[in-house]
């Protein structure tokens, strides 16, 4: 029999089992697994980002999870640059799984060429949506870059410092970027592309349900070493979903429950999102129910 080379993509709103399911057609399919979730590359987030279990890991090979430490920036540049070594030095088949769309537009569309973005600027940024959670922006942008604010998600702090830094540091509105990509790594033609479509009330008991799963799991002692290995709220990996609620827990600032209700609450909005993006972007991917069995892949 001849074996199926042909690269997988995987997408799904958090929550929604890609892992499994691609866990399951690795091993039938003798394939190696390729993170593209922007928070499972870091190393201290094992449990609140879902990341596949160390057993899980034994079954199939798994490239790309937990490999970038806490403090460290990272990009869909970076990704790409790791993915394309990743695809280079294997024969077996490639099936890349993740929840971040970006990622997956970009290694079909190519790359935006935007120059790097200075630290100080990043810096001021990253002071900036903290001290009015993307309000600044927003005005900034209605004045000096009114055409990338139309297109990106307005409700999106960290898009919103994204325009605003390129902008910034270019004077050059991401948007007009955004006309000018590289070539892609992949195209939609050379890949069998998936997207899990669940339904809304099925995927928030499955986040509620893992959510618990996790504090079990040991979220806390997971967050508490993060705080003593000097936690930065302005870090990209400080995003992982339900950090900050259980960070401000074990410093005394509110109950566990009111943390437990806000990661959930924080997860199910953010799922939404992706659903969002899933919808705009990958009209032309094959969307599959969430609890497809492996042989309709």
């Amino acid at each position: 029999m001849t074996q199926n080379t042909t690269p997988l993509l995987i997408a799904g709103p958090t929550a929604a089992g890609k892992s499994g399911l691609a866990l399951a057609i690795a091993q039938r399919d003798n394939g190696i697994i390729i993170n593209a979730d922007a928070l499972q590359v870091y190393a201290n987030w094992h449990i609140l980002t879902a990341r596949p279990s160390t057993s899980d890991q034994e079954l199939a090979p798994h490239f790309l999870f937990g490999h970038i430490q806490a403090d460290a920036q990272y990009s869909v540049g970076k990704w790409l640059r790791e993915l394309r070594d990743v695809l280079g030095s294997t024969k077996q088949r490639p099936i890349i799984v993740g929840g971040t769309g970006l990622y997956f537009t970009r290694l079909l569309n190519g790359l935006v060429a935007i120059p790097d973005i200075p630290s100080e600027v990043r810096e001021v940024g990253n002071a900036l949506r903290t001290r009015s959670a993307g309000i600044e922006f927003l005005d900034y942008l209605r004045r000096h870059d009114p055409q990338t604010l139309a297109v990106i998600d307005v409700n999106n702090p960290m898009r919103l410092q994204r325009a605003w830094e390129v902008h910034t540091a270019t004077g050059i509105g991401l948007s007009h970027w955004h006309n000018r990509p590289q070539a892609p790594l992949l195209q939609l033609n050379q890949v069998e592309a998936v997207v899990l479509a669940a339904p809304t009330d099925w995927l928030n008991r499955r986040i509620s349900g893992r959510f618990e799963a996790m504090l079990a799991q040991g979220a806390l002692q997971e967050c508490e070493a993060s705080l003593q290995n000097g936690w930065n709220p302005r870090l990209p990996s400080a995003k992982a979903l339900g950090a900050p609620d259980i960070i401000a827990y074990l410093r005394g600032e509110i109950s566990l429950d009111l943390a437990r209700e806000q990661a959930i609450t924080a997860t199910k909005q953010y799922a939404k999102r992706q659903r969002t993006w899933f919808r705009r972007y990958m009209q032309d991917w094959r969307h599959v129910p969430a609890e497809a069995s492996p042989s309709s892949i």
